[in-house]
């Protein structure tokens, strides 16, 4: 529910130029600078596994060479005020309902367990803004990474890497296959490895369609991300959660119908007119993976 209010950072023009307007060599560099900026000066090869569905070679072009160029904190400062200036603009009036909104989120913050959640840990220790509207994004942001970090535990756990999660939700038509392959880094070569590999476990087939096999183990993959990242819902009573729930539906609704995200994209986000990522269930519902799986 509430990945497109985390989401403008992707895709809003200011948030975007983040990385060029500091001196990154364009958006990927900017994009795991400030992705991974809540880690430190974190180096390729544990950013590859924290991210979990880029090509190893994509992140180590941009890693470590932008921290010597901005370091973490300057560049986690510049992407939670232009996130917050993103947010201002799409709805003007997000700052007046935070008084509702940020309670219920900093509990669930607070209370979430971080063990193995290595990006909602580091950026649960960001959410203490002064402006309203930043500390708003920033807790969306940390609890988007909490579900990130369970999916990426599911996927291992299926024993799925990052390419071949790609290629399947891709197959099942979860995410764009003309864009995403290029957009995380795998080359055709090691796309089509990964499509063989799920086709000789029957997850696809010849054509590189997901098969019935496949779209079970898709929503396998799903259930069982949004069971583990339920656990966050348990610090509020449910009558709270739907509260919650509720009162960050103008603000989703107004981000999904202004003229910012695309649609397809590469993290799942449904339009407007699909039915908003949530459930009464006690799990936050099926959201997009970390950008994007």
């Amino acid at each position: 529910m509430t990945e497109p209010l985390h989401a403008v950072c992707y895709f809003d023009e200011k948030c975007r130029a983040l990385g060029k307007d500091l001196g990154l060599k364009g958006f990927w560099m900017g994009y795991f600078a400030s992705r991974t900026a809540p880690l430190g000066a974190v180096e390729p090869a544990a950013a590859t596994a924290v991210l979990g569905v880029f090509a190893p070679g994509m992140v180590a072009r941009a890693l470590p060479a932008a921290w010597s160029v901005a370091g973490p904190a300057h560049i986690l400062e510049e992407r939670g005020s232009r996130a917050a200036q993103a947010l201002r603009r799409i709805d003007p009036e997000l700052e007046q309902r935070t008084t509702d909104l940020l309670p219920p989120l900093q509990t669930l913050v607070d209370e979430a367990p971080a063990t193995a959640r290595p990006l909602f840990a580091a950026n649960r220790a960001l959410c203490d803004h002064a402006d309203p509207v930043e500390r708003l994004w920033q807790l969306v942001t940390a609890l988007r990474e909490f579900r990130g970090d369970a999916h990426l535990a599911v996927l291992a756990d299926e024993g799925l890497d990052g390419c071949e999660a790609l290629v399947l939700a891709a197959a099942s038509g979860r995410v764009p296959k003309d864009t995403i392959q290029e957009d995380r880094g795998w080359s055709e070569e090691e796309w089509a490895a990964a499509t063989d590999r799920l086709c000789s476990r029957g997850l696809v087939d010849a054509d590189g369609h997901a098969t019935e096999h496949g779209l079970r183990e898709r929503e396998r993959i799903e259930n069982a991300t949004d069971r583990l990242a339920g656990r966050m819902l348990h610090a509020l009573p449910e009558t709270e959660t739907e509260a919650l729930l509720h009162a960050l539906d103008a603000a989703v609704r107004r981000v999904l119908a202004a003229d910012v995200l695309p649609f397809p994209n590469p993290i799942g986000l449904p339009h407007l007119d699909e039915p908003l990522p949530h459930t009464t269930e006690r799990s936050p519902g099926p959201a997009a993976a970390p950008p994007a799986s």
